[in-house]
Parts: structure tokens; sequence; C-alpha cells
């Protein structure tokens, strides 16, 4: 991916060198501009919510959350580890709350508990990453923030469609991955007797 982008890139540099220099010149300052302003809004948003879930770690209620959500998470991981459940709790709630880069470290903490040590994903490493990608969202806080620092004038209109659209897709992705581990389980215990 990273060499598509160049070779666009210096496709897109070489054209505008021929066809028109001033406008290439303006046209990266200006991109350069808005990716520091980006960059600069994005860090308000996350070190707000980065700062709320590590006092949701250090308060001792990130356990209380897991034991909301555990029940829901050992059907879906199938795993009993109390440090991953919690983990995995505060990933999914802050992923529902739209924070998809602040809950990356509890995501990263929680993938090394799920972790065998056999070098190949487990069906809960697998789950994880299904979830994190499909995740309802309830508050796409992320994309909120984004659209009021670019002038929307009703940044939260997304809400409503925003929990339509994810709902659908992670409950397809659930049952997907459901429905993958049956058919591997099958296979491999027809594996395993075809070879005894």
């Amino acid at each position: 991916m990273n060499k598509i982008w160049t070779y666009m890139m210096i496709v897109s540099v070489i054209a505008l060198t021929f066809t028109n220099p001033s406008v290439l010149v303006t046209e990266m300052t200006d991109a350069s501009w808005n990716v520091l302003k980006l960059c600069a809004q994005l860090l308000a948003i996350y070190t707000i919510w980065m700062g709320l879930l590590e006092i949701v770690d250090q308060s001792g209620l990130g356990e209380k959350l897991a034991k909301l959500l555990s029940p829901l998470i050992r059907w879906l991981f199938k795993i009993k580890d109390p440090e991953a459940t919690k983990y995995i709790a505060l990933n999914l709630s802050s992923n529902m709350l739209g924070l998809g880069n602040a809950s990356t470290p509890m995501g990263i903490k929680a993938m090394k508990k799920l972790d065998d040590g056999s070098g190949n994903a487990t069906p809960a490493m697998i789950m994880l990453l299904i979830v994190n990608s499909t995740i309802i969202q309830l508050l796409p806080t992320t994309t909120i923030g984004l659209r009021a620092s670019s002038g929307s004038q009703s940044p939260s209109d997304i809400i409503i469609p925003t929990i339509i659209a994810t709902f659908i897709t992670c409950l397809f992705g659930i049952l997907m991955a459901k429905l993958c581990e049956k058919i591997f389980s099958r296979k491999k215990c027809k594996k395993d007797k075809g070879g005894k």
C-alpha cells in the first residue's frame, strides 16, 4: 500500500511540474497546513478520552466494567482470564464510544493475553479482531469531533445511521466468525479421527 501511495504522489508531482508548477507549491503547502490542523484536532480529542480511559483503569471501574460485560465476553471469546476480560471490556467500551485509536493499547494488551504461544491466531484473537473492526458505535465521538471542527452545522446527525450500520456489520461479523469456527473445528475433529 505504501508503494501505491508513493507512486501516486510521484506521478502527481511530475504531472503538476510540467502542467502547472505554481499550483504544485501552493497545493503542497496547503496540504501540509491541513495535515497539521487535523493532527491538532485529533490530539485534543484523544488526549481527553485517553485520560478518561486511564482514570477508568486506575480507579477500578475497569474491573466493574469487565464484570458487567463478562457474560458477553465469555460467550464471544470463550475465555476465563480476568485480566484479559478487563482489557477486552475496556477495549470494547472505548470502541463503542468511537475512540478506535484510543482503544488500541487495551486491544494490544488483550491480544497478548489471548495468545497461546503457538504462533497461530487463536479463535479468541480472531474474534477480538473482528469485533474491533465492526463494533457497534454508540457514540462516534471522533467523527463528530472532526465534523464539528470542519464547520458542520449538525455534526451529531450521524449517530443513528452509524448505530444502525455498525450493528448490522457487527452482528454479521460475529455470526460469520462463529460459523467459520464451527466449520474449522469439525474439519479438525474429522482430521484427528482420520489420523487415528
